[in-house]
């Protein structure tokens, strides 16, 4: 990883960070036994970023990135070059294995630190309601955003456009 990109990735990771705990804090699903730290390890854990936010911000057709040691499948990927289909097609073991989450999920983080320096908090703050959050809302599952806070986390994306409204005002 490039020097910028390690900086972007952890102000990324940080700004994520305090944008969640806000969002839980003024939240009227809070309780008094919801566990802060395991909400965010869940919800802002850097694979389940690279699992479910980053296919949906197409990350992988521009991310240049190549697995270590996986046969074949070791050629550089970019913008120019499809991805290929056993790329596309990975169990999610396999996936996880070969650190295509890790690489995607830190990227979304680099991402959220980059608008965070160049376009500020406010539009962070838009990016992270309407973007990321909507992504991390897994029904049935233990990852992802707690269940309690669903309901008030569609109401602040609504709020804000929905999940393809403006990010600049």
């Amino acid at each position: 990883m490039r020097r910028h990109n390690g900086r972007l990735s952890f102000v990324g990771r940080r700004v994520l960070h305090s944008y969640l705990l806000m969002f839980i804090h003024s939240s009227p699903a809070l309780r008094p036994d919801h566990d802060y730290e395991r909400i965010l390890e869940r919800a802002l854990n850097t694979y389940i970023l690279g699992e479910y936010v980053a296919p949906k911000w197409e990350i992988g057709k521009v991310l240049k990135w190549r697995p270590m040691n996986v046969g074949n499948l070791s050629k550089p990927l970019g913008p120019e070059v499809e991805i290929p289909s056993p790329l596309m097609n990975l169990e999610r073991d396999n996936a996880r294995s070969i650190g295509l989450y890790k690489v995607h999920g830190t990227t979304v983080e680099a991402v959220v630190g980059g608008v965070f320096h160049q376009f500020g908090g406010s539009v962070a703050h838009r990016l992270f309601h309407t973007r990321v959050l909507p992504n991390l809302l897994l029904e049935g599952s233990h990852e992802g955003l707690h269940l309690a806070y669903h309901d008030h986390a569609r109401e602040i994306c609504d709020k804000m456009g929905g999940p393809q409204g403006p990010l600049l005002r």
